[in-house]
């Protein structure tokens, strides 16, 4: 049974270092009835390194490192090598080469693969959010959303709640119809960040015949009639004229072109909060 001993030695957390480390020792009869692993995070200065190099000394240790400062890497390195203490730099070498390769400079932020992960589930937090709180189907929604849309049928407002999810944005989209009053918790919110999706009767008329067309059903039915659809559009103005907030045409937008103006708007309100 082998008696070993290996330190992570990290300016962040150490997982990588701790993930490698573990994944190679478990290919060998390790003597654990001691701690195997050590892990000393956070190493922010020489006095740091010193102190690794103090450890690794009394323990007859191995070090492995993801060290991402260079002047932090480049002590270690050097204090290693004339103690004569075996070591392993985890990301040193693939930095250098995707330097090399990318003609670019690196962050070098310690700790930055974390953030990269938090963005990564708050974008799926975002997305779930969009899927639970589409087409208003709880009230409750409009409390924690960031950006509430609010349209008649057939504005792209799934498509828009979807896209706008993908940039971390919490959204809540609200169907306007005649014969439904929409929750009174939308007249309570902060306007500010309700949006209106306008659309112009011709349009309008067109996609819910395309609409209708794809279903396999006759394009004369009342959803594309003329009358009908006015009744909506008069609906939603007013409705919108009793929230006060602002109102982007999607007449002739892709949905891009319709989520770059919301974010405009978002961006810039938050500006002006902050």
């Amino acid at each position: 049974m082998n008696k070993i001993k290996v330190i992570i030695a990290s300016d962040s957390v150490g997982e990588t270092a701790e993930l490698v480390a573990k994944a190679c020792l478990s290919q060998f009869e390790v003597d654990e009835s001691e701690e195997v692993l050590i892990r000393y995070p956070y190493i922010e200065s020489e006095e740091n390194v010193d102190e690794v190099i103090d450890l690794a000394k009394s323990k007859e240790a191995i070090v492995v490192f993801t060290i991402i400062t260079p002047e932090i890497r480049a002590y270690l390195k050097k204090e290693l090598e004339a103690e004569n203490i075996s070591n392993v730099d985890v990301m040193g070498p693939l930095m250098n080469i995707l330097k090399e390769e990318t003609e670019d400079k690196p962050y070098y932020e310690p700790g930055r693969v974390h953030r990269l992960d938090e963005d990564y589930f708050k974008k799926i937090e975002a997305i779930e959010f969009a899927v639970k709180y589409d087409d208003g189907k709880d009230a409750r929604g409009l409390d924690k959303a960031d950006i509430v849309l609010i349209g008649v049928s057939r504005t792209s407002k799934t498509p828009l709640s979807q896209y706008l999810a993908h940039k971390k944005y919490k959204v809540m989209n609200v169907p306007l119809v005649p014969e439904v009053t929409p929750p009174r918790e939308i007249y309570n919110i902060d306007p500010g960040k309700c949006v209106g999706l306008k659309i112009n009767a011709p349009a309008l008329n067109k996609i819910r015949k395309e609409r209708l067309t794809q279903l396999g059903l006759k394009d004369t039915a009342n959803y594309a009639d003329d009358q009908r659809i006015q009744e909506e559009l008069d609906y939603f103005n007013e409705v919108i004229g009793k929230i006060g907030c602002p109102v982007i045409d999607v007449s002739d937008k892709a949905i891009e072109e319709t989520a770059n103006e919301i974010l405009d708007y978002v961006e810039k309100r938050l500006e002006y909060k902050d």
